[in-house]
């Protein structure tokens, strides 16, 4: 299977650089796998394809204001991207200029009203793939200095600066677990008071968390899609959450995944549980590299909530797997010819 076989032609002018005026106000693109038909509704319609007894999975990750912006003691300006929590305050972090910086070099970011640095970073060591290995120090509380001068890690194809707003609407309203680069997409659309009527119709809930790194936008580089080695990252379920979930397969309930960080979460949680005969979830703390491709054999999932990605990436491969890799480039042309909004602010598709 070759990457080229999941490529699509997107005009660039579909790429969503602003949320819709409202979360719920974005459209919605209903694939019906049973009959092979499509519908276009808005997202605030989906509880028209919601069931009693249905239920979702949220990934309830919470965005990190991950871009920082400082100086060296030369003034010279960089830019700091964090990717991972190591321990305490180290971190993996992307860094620009690169070349600059190196293993001992220090860098100061923002200043309180004595002109004192608020937050200082040294540079420990080379990280894997160009990144630093980094050490902060600061008064106080390191999230909260991070929360003072950091700005939302926009992803590259929103060509414009980070805003006050996107502090708000680039995190689901149910986010609670500090520790994503990237917003679980799938998630911004919906709002309380959609959350709470599909609660009123029956609808169940269950939230795992899944903390999204960079590598959810690195290209794959290889020819062949079996040769692709996707990054690793950290997720969790909680007991509560596991019962849930693995109460809803036993009874044969439909498992609705919003997102495809929370589809990686539960089919890489997945373990044959002999006592019941089916697949189940397994609660605690896990670190997944699961790459889901069409021919997968699907564990837990039913259906599911996600948005348009891009071409040759990993994401529309696993959307491919849960339905038809020719079927869905279809329905992404269709989304195309419709004018529909790509990617992290974009529209929505459900596939039930």
């Amino acid at each position: 299977m070759k990457i080229d076989d999941f490529d699509y032609t997107l005009p660039e002018e579909l790429i969503a650089q602003k949320p819709a005026e409202k979360r719920d106000s974005s459209r919605l693109l209903v694939v019906h796998r049973d009959r092979g038909s499509t519908e276009h509704r808005h997202f605030c319609d989906i509880l028209e394809y919601l069931n009693k007894g249905d239920l979702l999975v949220m990934n309830d990750s919470r965005v990190i204001p991950a871009r920082i912006y400082g100086r060296k003691s030369t003034g010279a300006a960089v830019e700091f991207l964090l990717i991972k929590r190591i321990e305490g305050d180290r971190w993996e972090t992307m860094v620009r200029p690169g070349r600059r910086l190196k293993p001992g070099d220090r860098v100061f970011f923002g200043e309180d009203e004595r002109g004192e640095p608020l937050l200082t970073a040294d540079i420990a060591d080379y990280g894997p793939d160009g990144t630093r290995i980094v050490d902060f120090t600061c008064e106080g509380i390191f999230m909260e200095r991070l929360e003072e001068i950091g700005s939302m890690p926009l992803p590259p194809y929103i060509e414009r600066p980070s805003e006050e707003e996107d502090k708000e609407r680039y995190q689901t309203v149910y986010s609670r677990e500090e520790g994503s680069v990237a917003a679980p997409t799938a998630g911004l659309h919906f709002t309380e008071e959609l959350l709470a009527k599909a609660e009123e119709k029956g609808v169940e809930k269950a939230f795992v968390t899944l903390h999204v790194g960079i590598g959810t936008f690195r290209p794959v580089k290889v020819e062949n899609v079996e040769d692709h080695s996707m990054h690793f990252e950290e997720y969790s379920i909680s007991e509560e959450a596991a019962e849930s979930i693995n109460r809803a397969v036993r009874e044969g309930r439909r498992i609705i995944s919003v997102g495809t960080t929370s589809t990686r979460t539960l089919e890489s949680a997945a373990y044959f549980d002999e006592e019941s005969g089916v697949y189940q979830v397994k609660a605690g703390p896990g670190s997944t590299g699961i790459f889901i491709y069409p021919g997968y054999e699907w564990k837990i999932v039913n259906s599911l909530i996600t948005n348009f990605h891009l071409p040759k990436s990993t994401l529309i491969m696993l959307v491919s797997a849960l339905y038809d890799r020719e079927k869905i480039l279809d329905i992404y042309r269709e989304a195309v010819e419709k004018k529909y909004r790509f990617f992290s602010y974009g529209d929505a598709m459900f596939i039930e």
